[in-house]
């Protein structure tokens, strides 16, 4: 792990990311003395770091003891509320309130028995039944049962409804029945097979596919409007409607999955961070990522076997599940007496290996933020000698330059050159050019143009010239500038940048003949990449927007006769926009431009208004 000192809180805090997740106070014997859930984690958990008297004398005293904050980061505040119950159950932090562990999620439970039930229940019994869930609020779980209900004519009473009792004539039909939710079962009106295939209807529901009941009710709404009972038809829909943002499922709380561990690999160069989940009665009950030095040629599957072995010998509790989900297997898995491992292709084990890898790729991004606040020179140092090793340069790329053009159907063609300083961007060095030889769209001959401006002055003008330059045009330009350089007898090193439609990076090319890079679209080097391409091509555009607006301008106010360049500066610099000296009064243009040019605008202005 890295010596490096450590962030105080109010730093941990700033570098969180904005996703919802739960965070963990920790204090100086890295005890967890609270829990919480957020919508969004950094303004959560900043806020506890401002000074506000809104704090309570708890809240302050808490604070002082914080030493570490640690967090998980989740899809949804759904999530977020389920995880942070798992984790005040087991850890019992000393400023939650504290949860019984008779006090758990609300689920559905689809029955085993004959004419299966489908109600609510906090109980998971091992018996066979379905379950379903859990929900983040009771209010949500009924509006799914309720739901369900209404449009699925299901039986709700808790008789037993076997066939030799149904045979007997024991029951008798009830209100239900004759309102139509129920088609009478119990006296053997509806078959066994009529009711399951409703109950799986349902549970199609549960699993979030609403296919089958839109079906189902697309067929209601037919009859209700064939009948004219529009109003039965549009309850429908809303329902439908009202279901379409169900999730039936989470990985942090599973009815199916009860004690497993979860272990995924994150390679990164010469490391490799493994992240670890642990699942206890069904809830995740612990997140933990390690930063690991890679072995010389070690396979995935030894990587693993080390891995697991190390974080274990680092946990209080160091017993193994049963099963254990990886990536694969480990090399040396007869070490681990008693433990399954699973590698799963799909499925809820395959989710809770995606969760864990997440997590991994989560904590590997924070790494690097933190260096980055902790010691930006030793950031900016593994930056710029990763760009070194991955472009093939000779020396770090401290001084880089891009560029790009931009026209609108070959109308006031400019383009810009930006430069960054060891990674960052030098705004006072940025440049803009006006092309001047090129006639239409042409990027080719444009870049060839400004390419060849800006070099050949710095080369007279003795100026520094760059370590790398980077054309925000993959290979064509690339071989543009590359001309340019060889006539002016100049060896600087040059990347590519390939970008789609939307200009983002999808590919890096270096030197000549262009070679395609590797690059992971996670890596900081791509982050820097990719900062670079879209600082020029916003640098760019922002110039064309700003002449195209003033050649608009100047063209308004040249079309009037006896009006020249001088008039117009003067006009603008008073009135400071056309509709400005549009509105003007005669007499206030004649302060600037003199009795006989204010009466020509003003009459230039007035002739246009009915055709506006």
């Amino acid at each position: 792990m890295s010596d490096e000192t450590r962030l105080t809180p109010r730093e941990q805090a700033a570098a969180l990311p904005t996703s919802p997740g739960v965070y963990r106070f920790l204090d100086r014997t890295g005890t967890v003395i609270y829990v919480g859930k957020a919508k969004n984690l950094r303004r959560r958990v900043s806020s506890y770091f401002v000074n506000s008297r809104e704090h309570s004398a708890k809240v302050r005293v808490m604070v002082r003891r914080i030493a570490e904050v640690r967090h998980i980061v989740v899809d949804s505040e759904t999530d977020a509320l389920l995880l942070e119950n798992s984790l005040i159950k087991s850890l019992q932090p000393h400023y939650n309130i504290l949860l019984k562990d008779d006090k758990t999620y609300p689920w559905i439970a689809v029955r085993r028995e004959n004419f299966p039930r489908i109600h609510s229940t906090r109980r998971l019994e091992r018996d066979g039944s379905q379950y379903f869930g859990p929900y983040g609020s009771v209010a949500m779980q009924h509006t799914v049962l309720e739901f369900i209900r209404e449009v699925i004519p299901l039986r709700t009473c808790n008789l037993n409804l076997s066939p030799e009792a149904i045979a007997r004539g024991r029951y008798g039909v009830c209100l239900q029945y004759h309102i139509g939710n129920c088609k009478g079962p119990c006296v053997g009106a509806q078959t066994a097979e009529d009711y399951a295939s409703l109950v799986e209807m349902a549970v199609s529901v549960l699993r979030g596919d609403l296919r089958p009941v839109k079906r189902y009710l697309e067929g209601e709404m037919a009859r209700a409007a064939a009948d004219l009972r529009f109003e039965a038809a549009q309850r429908y829909k809303m329902r439908l409607a009202a279901l379409e943002n169900y999730h039936s499922r989470s990985v942090i709380v599973s009815a199916k999955i009860v004690d497993v561990d979860v272990f995924s690999l994150l390679p990164d160069d010469d490391v490799v961070y493994c992240n670890y989940v642990r699942i206890r009665h069904g809830s995740i009950v612990g997140v933990h990522t390690v930063r690991l030095t890679a072995g010389v040629d070690s396979s995935e599957e030894q990587t693993l076997t080390l891995a697991i072995q190390y974080i274990m010998d680092s946990m209080a509790d160091s017993r193994l599940a049963r099963e254990v989900i990886v990536p694969c297997v480990p090399s040396a898995a007869m070490l681990f007496d008693g433990v399954t491992f699973t590698v799963p292709q799909r499925g809820e084990k395959a989710d809770l290996l995606e969760f864990s890898r997440k997590s991994a790729r989560i904590y590997r991004a924070e790494q690097m933020k933190n260096l980055e606040i902790r010691n930006p020179e030793r950031h900016t140092e593994r930056l710029m000698e990763t760009m070194r090793r991955e472009l093939g340069l000779d020396r770090q790329p401290r001084h880089i330059e891009c560029f790009d053009n931009s026209n609108l159907q070959g109308a006031d063609p400019v383009a810009s050159c930006v430069v960054f300083r060891n990674g960052k961007p030098s705004r006072k060095e940025y440049r803009h050019f006006n092309i001047k030889t090129v006639e239409g769209p042409d990027d080719y001959a444009s870049m060839r143009e400004i390419v060849y401006r800006r070099y050949s002055r710095l080369v007279a003008e003795g100026q520094e010239l760059p370590d790398l330059i980077i054309a925000d045009g993959g290979k064509g330009q690339m071989g543009v500038i590359h001309e340019v350089l060889e006539h002016l007898g100049l060896d600087i090193p040059i990347a590519g940048l390939a970008k789609d439609s939307r200009h983002k990076t999808t590919e890096l090319y270096t030197g000549y003949p262009p070679l395609l890079v590797g690059l992971r679209a996670t890596s900081p080097l791509f982050h820097l990449l990719s900062h670079i391409q879209e600082e020029v091509h916003r640098f760019a555009i922002s110039f064309h927007r700003q002449k195209r607006s003033k050649s608009f301008i100047q063209s308004e106010l040249e079309k009037i006769d006896g009006i020249g360049a001088k008039s117009i500066g003067a006009l603008l610099k008073r009135f400071r926009s056309v509709a400005g000296i549009k509105s003007a009064s005669t007499e206030a243009l004649a302060e600037v431009v003199g009795p006989a040019r204010a009466q020509r605008i003003r009459s230039f202005f007035d002739k246009r208004e009915p055709g506006e």
